[in-house]
């Protein structure tokens, strides 16, 4: 039984024209369809009349970057900012029965997600967290090959547009309860926690953050004090440091709104530039770090030492990195 990774993520933009601008010439993401398409320059506006406004039903935008064999990984849902959901994908269809008793052993309440609820996604459950965010775990996904196929690929897409990013990594969440959403991920997922933020070494000691894995990589998820609900950012992985650059290239080639970075994380070791999408939605692009296990121990950084948690090279962070969430 285990959580296997990070499958999906729906988010609001607030215009669908300008995100898909961002994520598929910027970031090269893949369009694998659209829902409700805008009518054509010249053809009925749906908005014109508030009545057909109120019954239009909202556009959706499905995307997949090039390395990602699952059928989408971003969903793009036109009205407002911030996350809708979650999906996580878990390694056997009798994980969901057997997690569905954990979460509501926890306290949480679950619902049934059918085949068909998510396009090209099957049977699942779905949660509210007890940060107030929608997590969904599924087993099965429709299976959409790569850019580069199974067999015998070339390294990458001989074509790759603007920054070329392969996959969805993670993603980085605010709990106003950290200590209890660190607790739902362990007691009810079987995730652990890579590295911890904490006031300081004191019994009394509060929690600040918490980046946790389920499988082998630096973190799936983490969380950070805030307001319930909000999300900080959601990241692609990249190869290496390199790529962090040519990413930083592309961004500013397309004036895009950079909020910290290129730098290092001393939280991870990981690489990164952090940026905003056209509705103000945050991204990352992270590179490096390193791999976890389940006997991995916790690593602890202390509240005097943030600076070089996030910037391990600059030490200087804008307060806005902190403060700014949708």
């Amino acid at each position: 039984m285990g959580v296997m990774r990070l499958g999906y993520l729906h988010a609001r933009v607030t215009d669908l024209n300008a995100a898909k601008r961002h994520y598929v010439d910027t970031l090269g993401m893949q369009i694998v369809s659209e829902e409700n398409p805008a009518p054509p320059i010249g053809g009925p506006r749906p908005d014109a009349d508030p009545a057909a406004l109120t019954s239009s039903p909202r556009r959706r935008l499905f995307l997949k970057a090039w390395d990602e064999w699952d059928h989408h990984s971003v969903v793009l849902e036109e009205g407002g900012v911030g996350l809708v959901k979650l999906g996580y994908k878990v390694a056997k269809e009798d994980d969901l029965v057997q997690y569905e008793k954990r979460i509501q052993a926890f306290g949480c309440t679950t619902e049934r997600m059918s085949k068909g609820d998510n396009p090209s996604v099957g049977d699942g459950i779905r949660v509210t967290l007890p940060s107030d965010h929608v997590m969904e775990l599924y087993h099965e996904i429709e299976f959409t090959n790569t850019a580069v196929g199974l067999i015998n690929p070339e390294l990458f897409p001989r074509h790759l547009v603007g920054v070329g990013v392969p996959r969805l990594d993670h993603c980085l969440l605010k709990a106003e309860d950290l200590p209890l959403s660190e607790r739902f991920f362990m007691e009810a997922l079987d995730f652990k926690p890579a590295e911890r933020l904490v006031t300081d070494l004191g019994d009394d000691a509060e929690l600040l953050g918490t980046w946790m894995f389920c499988q082998h990589k630096t973190h799936d998820i983490a969380f950070v004090q805030g307001r319930n609900g909000r999300l900080h950012h959601w990241a692609y992985k990249l190869e290496d440091w390199n790529a962090i650059k040519h990413a930083g290239a592309i961004l500013s080639m397309d004036d895009v709104s950079v909020g910290f970075g290129p730098d290092i994380h001393g939280l991870s070791r990981g690489d990164t530039i952090y940026f905003f999408d056209p509705s103000g939605n945050r991204n990352e692009v992270f590179a490096g770090g390193y791999e976890t296990y389940p006997d991995f121990p916790t690593i602890t950084w202390t509240a005097d030492k943030t600076n070089p948690a996030v910037s391990y090279i600059g030490r200087e962070v804008a307060e806005n990195h902190f403060t700014v969430d949708t």
